[in-house]
């Protein structure tokens, strides 16, 4: 009895121990929270659970490593890139309710606002990967190309061999894969690449899959740069899924959205890169100014003004969550949001809440047809609240809708690889474009528009009134949300 008693002191004093340190290391309070109870409800899982996926990154050492290697690289942008955003901030090219955005991420994010770009919306992969084959092929120097999945299948492959012709003809071609996301690569198709000549890296390489914090910390970014001029971003991954021109029997239509961009803003997606190639790669990448050309001096007013925003567990706040919070702020008329994984959390909530209070037009786009039940579930939870206030949520039948984007008015597109949810908010290595442009932004809302036409509105009448058990499982759900 002695024994037992003891083990239960030690038990106690242990999960004291547990939640002092998810008080102390966890920033959001409803996360907090959700660690603590799961800890002392489901016994010696929820420590586990708590120790491989909750402890937050952005305080420990092996990040903190990543910001120092980065911080020479950043400097060096910064010195270069400054004087030249100032200009295009002092040029009037972006609307003035705009101003305290486009300052926060260059404060906080280190990230120029740029003109000088040319900017092509790609709808589906039936879009992207035409633009995307044909500017690999015009490549002469370089080929840099980072990827969360990326999958060993007639795409890839297509891909794959492109980038081994490439770096036979002398070009330097570099591919990163994120280690969870692309786990189905083998090691032939990646022996195949090596032997043709491309460097390869895996995104923290996953040793330990049943306790590593590596599977939580993900990098969930899609970025192609080429020759220093050419950049690719959204939230199309490199697979077969992504294309609806393969015409599978057994295919789900796949609504997607990304972009190409040519211009100065790909010296932004270059520094991520090669920041995230250090970070994983032995052979380091040190600053040349052949990855950072400079393409045109002066400030152009026909072309698009682009600034990108990133974030993740490199970075000492969520540069992105931020970023939205304060355009959902700036909006005056309408904001117009598609959303795989619409799992906003409370600032969120209470941001589009006072959107929708105030008289603006709030559409959310979100899938009828979804790859998880759990994170519908949850996310049926946030619509049921922002129903209540007037909000207009549809659900795209069509097929799967993938496609991350914002539209702010006419005049701001946002479009980049974070979905609305704690994840990509918090855990995820993430990267968006804020393109302030009404060419772009009228195009985003056109397609939009469209997706409106393959979706259904979600009666609020119906939906507050549907059985009382449904509701509650969405709520208990929404509990778990911070670890979906």
């Amino acid at each position: 009895m002695n024994w037992l008693l003891l083990a239960q002191i030690v038990y106690v004093l242990f999960i004291i121990f547990v939640i002092l340190r998810v008080v102390n290391d966890t920033r959001s309070s409803v996360k907090a929270l959700a660690y603590i109870l799961f800890v002392i409800f489901v016994p010696f899982v929820g420590v586990v659970f708590y120790f491989s996926f909750g402890i937050n990154y952005r305080k420990r050492k092996l990040y903190t490593k990543k910001i120092i290697k980065d911080e020479p690289l950043r400097q060096i942008l910064r010195g270069r890139m400054n004087a030249y955003s100032q200009r295009v901030c002092d040029s009037g090219l972006v609307p003035k309710e705009y101003e305290n955005l486009v300052s926060y991420i260059r404060g906080a994010g280190s990230s120029p606002l740029t003109a000088n770009n040319t900017v092509k919306l790609l709808i589906n992969g039936d879009e992207k990967f035409p633009e995307l084959l044909k500017a690999l092929e015009s490549a002469t120097s370089h080929i840099h190309m980072e990827y969360y999945i990326f999958e060993d299948d007639i795409t890839g492959n297509s891909v794959a061999d492109l980038l081994i012709k490439k770096a036979r003809e002398g070009v330097q071609v570099r591919f990163m894969y994120d280690d969870f996301g692309s786990h189905g690569l083998g090691k032939q198709f990646l022996k195949k690449l090596e032997d043709g000549g491309v460097q390869i890296a895996p995104f923290y390489k996953i040793i330990w899959y049943a306790l590593a914090n590596r599977l939580n910390y993900r990098n969930h970014r899609k970025i192609i740069i080429i020759d220093g001029e050419i950049g690719f971003v959204g939230g199309i991954n490199m697979s077969d899924r992504y294309r609806n021109d393969l015409n599978s029997d057994n295919h789900l239509f796949w609504r997607d959205t990304h972009l190409m961009i040519t211009g100065r803003a790909t010296a932004y997606l270059q520094y991520l890169f090669i920041g995230d190639w250090n970070f994983c790669s032995l052979n380091q990448l040190e600053y040349n100014e052949t990855y950072f050309p400079d393409q045109k001096p002066q400030v152009s007013i026909k072309n698009d003004v682009v600034q990108m925003v990133a974030s993740g567990p490199d970075s000492l706040q969520p540069v992105i969550f931020y970023s939205i919070l304060e355009a959902i702020g700036s909006a005056k008329k309408n904001i117009y949001i598609t959303s795989p994984y619409f799992i906003p959390g409370e600032s969120l909530m209470d941001a589009l809440i006072i959107a929708i209070q105030s008289g603006l037009d709030v559409k959310i786009i979100v899938p009828g047809i979804s790859d998880s039940r759990m994170v519908n579930a949850a996310a049926s939870a946030y619509y049921t609240e922002l129903l209540q206030f007037g909000a207009e949520i549809y659900q795209y039948n069509k097929g799967f809708v993938h496609a991350k984007t914002m539209v702010i008015d006419d005049n701001l597109a946002i479009i980049g690889s974070a979905n609305m949810d704690y994840r990509s908010f918090d855990l995820n290595f993430e990267v968006n474009a804020m393109v302030y442009s009404t060419d772009i932004a009228n195009q985003l809302t056109d397609a939009f528009v469209k997706d409106l036409q393959d979706s259904v509105k979600i009666n609020p009448n119906l939906w507050l009134n549907r059985p009382k058990f449904v509701l509650l499982w969405e709520k208990i759900v929404r509990l778990l949300s911070p670890f979906l």
